[in-house]
């Protein structure tokens, strides 16, 4: 097939909107592949929309390799499947909400596990209809509080969701093992460097989850890695699912009592360890630090139900809160800072000198406190003595005070210890492109998804869900691989396969590149043939833009009976006889569709 550039419903740009934040994002703008409707809203045009239906075909096909059915349900879903699950609550303000003529509550769906289930209740009512797989390929909506990075944090969004149903736990993970492979074969047919991470499972629910993520420096996901003595990967997490080792118990016994100690105007970390080692020096010689200090830090969740409670929360004075591990921690709470209102509303607390004395359900404020894992039992810290001015030395977790529990909150650094022992973990960043759940029976549960085993009792079928983030596939791609220049697309998913730029207004130049754009044609390439009346310069820059891996050039070089084939990537070219440009971009082409006319 040929597609004329001069007939092509594309408006290359010079500069990208300055609304358009990320390397990738700027040239899928400029290039003329999406649009900005609204914020986090996308148009596809015509060249990114030929991007994402090459994304779609590699992802269906690797789903329907593993026994995959496809379906298709509506983005407007009712309410009650949705209420029956708790998620109509638990999604808050994430979810769209909208009611119809008759007053009729509605949502714009933003995954669709209900969905599924009740179609299998309604479709299967033996063992033997399973195992199942079905998927689709489908538009999202959630309302991000602040859609940003153009396709990766969007309100509308196109993904993958599949579901399998099995009678038993080990089918379940004999499907959640094959959903793995599949991952594996999409993204390394996509050409992308991504990592397999441990996951927590989130509103989603269920137990084993793991994500799988484009390492990218532009990424919104921090991941943590520790690597084996040959480079391979022997720990990956997200750092939401990191678990840092809780230090080993101290004994107690020998440990000095607890002090207050006046210490006025330190209400920072670091001016209380200026003033300890200014009044108070250590007798083993060495400097206070942060470290040995306990901070406790004050935030308010909303819950779904819109009502508000505080939390406090006890870290090592070295580390800050991650509000990331944090909100994973709640889920489907809401975090949100504690204000001088709540303050007031909580007057025992002393801002800036709290300590453990004024938290917990037995305390007078009855705030939940709650210490991070690397806070041990029987560690002694320097922290707040719940009055203005005045610290508490030698406090001891397990002897002068009690949490309420333990959460992972702390920011998980690089050369802390992989939880499973596999050496010191490293930050990373990158880009979440799926998401593999072994949800169990909670959504079978919640809307009674039975079947008949084969003793002809009725049990619960046991699920797993599986998201591949498509239109998030094409952000991810552009920033993985784009340069100074523009995009630079792999094979499997460039728009064309090849650009063939008629460099020059002879008649002759443009005769060859007309029978040779219909040759490669009859191949079954798909060509983008520039044809435009305009400069050399202008289509060349154009090219190298739009990331068309291949480029052939039909130009000055005619007269010497050559053409010039470019390699987008490396930036190389090469002169080739006029009657062997067929052939030698078929072959170079070969690898990435085998099913071309030699």
């Amino acid at each position: 097939m040929i597609t004329r550039f001069s007939q092509l419903f594309v408006k290359t740009l010079r500069e990208a909107p300055s609304d358009a934040e990320l390397p990738g994002h700027r040239m899928l703008v400029r290039a003329g592949y999406v649009r900005r409707a609204a914020p986090g809203i996308h148009s596809w045009l015509p060249l990114g929309w030929r991007v994402l239906k090459r994304i779609e075909q590699v992802v269906r096909e690797e789903m329907t390799a593993i026994g995959g059915q496809e379906v298709h349900f509506p983005g407007l879903l009712p309410r009650e499947p949705y209420e029956a699950t708790g998620r109509w609550t638990e999604y808050g303000d994430n979810l769209f909400r909208l009611k119809d003529r008759r007053g009729i509550d509605h949502l714009l769906g933003p995954t669709h596990e209900e969905m599924f289930t009740l179609l299998v209740k309604d479709q299967v009512s033996s063992y033997k209809a399973l195992p199942l797989t079905l998927f689709q390929i489908q538009t999202k909506y959630r309302d991000e509080a602040r859609p940003r990075a153009g396709l990766l944090r969007g309100r509308e969004f196109v993904m993958k969701d599949s579901y399998t149903f099995d009678i038993d736990d080990a089918g379940l993970e004999a499907a959640y093992q094959r959903h793995r492979a599949a991952y594996i074969a999409i993204f390394d047919r996509l050409g992308l460097d991504y990592v397999i991470v441990r996951a927590t499972s989130g509103a989603m629910g269920g137990s084993a989850s793991e994500e799988f993520l484009a390492v990218s420096e532009h990424g919104e996901d921090t991941f943590v890695r520790a690597d084996a003595a040959d480079g391979s990967i022997a720990y990956a997490a997200n750092v939401e699912a990191v678990r840092i080792p809780t230090p080993a118990p101290v004994d107690t016994d020998d440990l000095p009592a607890a002090q207050r100690i006046p210490t006025s105007n330190t209400p920072t970390i670091a001016t209380l360890v200026a003033e300890l080692d200014r009044s108070r020096p250590r007798t083993d010689g060495r400097a206070w630090a942060a470290s040995d200090t306990l901070k406790n830090v004050l935030v308010t969740l909303i819950d779904p139900d819109g009502s508000r409670r505080p939390l406090a929360i006890g870290v090592p004075g070295d580390r800050e809160v991650d509000l990331k591990r944090l909100a994973a921690e709640v889920e489907p709470a809401v975090v949100t800072p504690f204000g001088d209102e709540d303050f007031a509303a909580h007057p025992v607390l002393a801002k800036g000198y709290l300590g453990p004395g004024a938290l917990g359900l037995g305390s007078v404020s009855k705030i939940e406190y709650r210490l991070d894992a690397l806070v041990g039992l029987g560690s002694s810290w320097v922290t707040g003595a719940d009055a203005d001015g005045e610290h508490v030395m030698h406090l001891v977790n397990g002897r002068d005070f009690t949490a309420d529990g333990v959460i992972h909150v702390a920011e998980v650094r690089d050369g802390d210890p992989a939880p499973d022992g596999a050496g010191t973990l490293r930050t990373a960043r990158g880009i979440e492109i799926g998401h593999i759940f072994q949800l169990g029976r909670k959504y079978a549960d919640a809307l009674d998804l039975r079947v008949l085993d084969r003793n002809g009792k009725q049990v619960t079928v046991t699920m797993g869900s599986y998201g591949v983030g498509v239109s998030r596939l094409v952000a991810a791609i552009a920033e993985a691989t784009c340069d100074e220049r523009g995009l630079l697309w792999p094979r499997a998913v460039a728009p064309f396969d090849v650009q063939l730029v008629a460099a020059g207004k002879t008649e002759e130049i443009l005769t060859v590149a007309q029978r040779l754009a219909q040759e490669l044609s009859d191949a079954g390439v798909e060509v983008l043939f520039d044809d435009r009346a305009v400069s050399p310069g202008v289509k060349f820059t154009d090219a190298e833009l739009l990331g068309v891996p291949t480029i052939c050039v039909v130009g000055r070089s005619l007269a010497d009976g050559t053409v010039e084939i470019r390699d987008r990537a490396s930036g190389t070219a090469r002169d080739v006889a006029v009657d062997d440009a067929l052939g030698e971009l078929i072959a170079e082409l070969h690898g990435a569709h085998p099913d071309l006319i030699d």
